[in-house]
């Protein structure tokens, strides 16, 4: 399964000290069935601890998921902040994960180059 994050994400994520080893344990979590909440159009819902805090003062991400294929990181925010996102901004990501979960190779490797998207990679 290839990990991403769209260019927006990786700066939140560096603001929250949320590194690529949280995400790809985050991925393998969401592989096995464990996910907070499936919120339609490939748009899940997932806790991430961040080290020393478990996950009651966890970040909230939103992920374009497709099963034993690609998980885009598209959103994110702390639970303090926000309880959820609204109906037209969760709209908003459903497209956007359609298009992602839809990339060509060729479209992703152009996307990835562009910096627009960021490859998390397999280095444990």
């Amino acid at each position: 399964m290839r990990i991403f994050k769209t260019k927006w994400f990786q700066r939140w994520a560096s603001k929250e000290y949320l590194d690529d080893d949280a995400l790809r344990r985050t991925v393998a979590e969401m592989v096995a069935g464990l996910v907070d909440a499936d919120l339609g159009g490939h748009v899940i819902k997932k806790r991430v601890a961040l080290p020393g805090h478990g996950k009651r003062g966890s970040l909230r991400t939103l992920v374009a998921f497709k099963a034993d294929d690609k998980a885009f990181f598209i959103y994110g925010f702390a639970k303090n902040e926000r309880e959820n996102v609204s109906q037209k901004e969760l709209q908003a990501l459903r497209l956007l994960a359609s298009e992602l979960l839809g990339y060509a190779p060729a479209a992703l490797a152009m996307a990835i180059e562009a910096g627009e998207i960021v490859e998390v990679s397999d280095d444990v």
